[in-house]
């Protein structure tokens, strides 16, 4: 049996959405959890909520009576900030995601 267009059209579409869930990665979720206020201003407990993007970048929402949003390039670089000589711990509530195959082949 010959394939129709709109067979044909279906088809494509629902490969190149497979392809395309298959490769999108979420962010990650995550919480700080601070165990010692160094400087009284954010408390003890889940201070704040972030998520580490797939490029690596991180955004954190800072809980409490001020909250604010801030960007960082890295989970690193917020940690030099905010993690207070381990103070503050990361806790991931998302899973580490593999990696997609076009990051794998840029890795090698």
């Amino acid at each position: 049996m010959t394939e129709t267009l709109a067979q044909k059209d279906a088809r494509l579409r629902a490969e190149h959405r497979g392809r395309a869930l298959a490769e999108h990665q979420p962010g990650r979720r995550f919480f700080l959890l601070r165990h010692h206020d160094i400087t009284g201003v954010s408390g003890t407990g889940v201070v704040a909520d972030g998520v580490e993007w797939p490029d690596g970048t991180v955004t954190i929402r800072w809980r409490g009576e001020r909250p604010s949003t801030v960007d960082w390039g890295s989970i690193d670089d917020a940690l030099h900030i905010h993690g207070h000589s381990g103070s503050t711990e990361i806790v991931w509530v998302d899973p580490e995601q593999p990696a997609v195959p076009e990051q794998r082949e840029r890795e090698a």
